[in-house]
């Protein structure tokens, strides 16, 4: 094998290490909701500018995010079997390579915030904080889920700023509703890890207080979520299509709860599909409702 090909396939194998690393087909939860807010606030097409800053942003931002999880968690996924493969575990990536990771999109995540406008790039610096604080919470605090949440609520907030450079009650609306609505699902995703997270002592609230108390408070979220994204399209100004897409947002959490009640081996369907199939969803008859409008 050539030299070049031997590079080329080299660098194939991390791209697949990395990308396993952070999971980036994740993106699709929190992607949606920026480019909601920036189409409900620039009332339709926003500029491929913002466009590819925004993707920037977005995608830096979670990658230090995931990063961060996977560096400060390593001792932890190595003892769960589910977990205990990792590349940040296996030794595919070295805590050296995870630090400079860390730093390398944390950087990146504020110079593009720099590069949309003054109140981004001030706000970049407690989003940070907030997006390295999840995998400290759940070590003491059962409440680590809406963190979570509100790492991805800040989506939507970011949208609004990078149009308007200022941030509309409206964000704050769909912020919530997408903080309780990735709450709610991260509640049964840890499902998964309940008899784990109770051996170690973590505090998930499957850990603390059981499935039927999880299952309850999750389905509590989920309304919560649909309730804000109605205040949310209240507060826009929004049409029929942005309702329609509440319900159908609606529907489709129902169908959720549907599937994990039934069988929790069908976890990874319920969070994967239904959930990467809302975001984008809710996101066409947003669109639909500012082209027809």
């Amino acid at each position: 094998m050539g030299a070049k090909k031997r590079a080329a396939v080299s660098i194939a194998k991390w791209y697949r290490d990395f990308n396993e690393l952070i999971m980036f087909q994740h993106s699709v939860f929190s992607l949606p909701f920026i480019f909601i807010a920036m189409i409900v606030a620039a009332d339709g097409w926003f500029g491929w500018r913002l466009l590819g800053l925004g993707v920037l942003a977005a995608v830096t931002a979670r990658n230090y995010a995931m990063l961060v999880n996977r560096y400060l968690d390593r001792d932890i996924d190595a003892l769960n079997p589910r977990t205990k493969d990792r590349p940040s575990v296996d030794g595919r990536f070295s805590h050296t390579q995870l630090r400079w990771l860390i730093l390398l999109n944390a950087v990146a995540f504020v110079t593009v915030a720099w590069a949309i406008n003054g109140l981004a790039f001030w706000l970049s610096f407690p989003i940070l904080v907030i997006l390295g604080g999840y995998s400290w919470f759940k070590r003491f605090s059962a409440t680590a889920h809406l963190i979570l949440g509100l790492s991805l609520g800040l989506a939507p907030i970011a949208g609004a700023v990078a149009v308007e450079a200022t941030i509309p009650m409206w964000s704050v609306m769909l912020a919530v509703g997408v903080m309780f609505w990735v709450a709610g699902f991260d509640l049964l995703y840890s499902l998964q890890d309940m008899a784990f997270d109770k051996k170690m002592g973590l505090h998930s609230v499957p850990s603390r207080y059981g499935r039927d108390c999880t299952l309850f408070l999750a389905r509590i979220f989920h309304g919560l979520a649909v309730l804000f994204w109605a205040f949310f399209t209240v507060e826009a100004g929004l049409g029929f299509f942005a309702w329609l897409g509440v319900v159908a947002g609606g529907a489709m959490l129902w169908y959720e709860h549907r599937i994990v009640a039934k069988d929790f081996s069908k976890i990874d369907r319920a969070f994967f599909t239904v959930n990467g199939y809302l975001g984008f969803v809710y996101l066409a008859a947003i669109v639909l409702d500012r082209s027809l409008s």
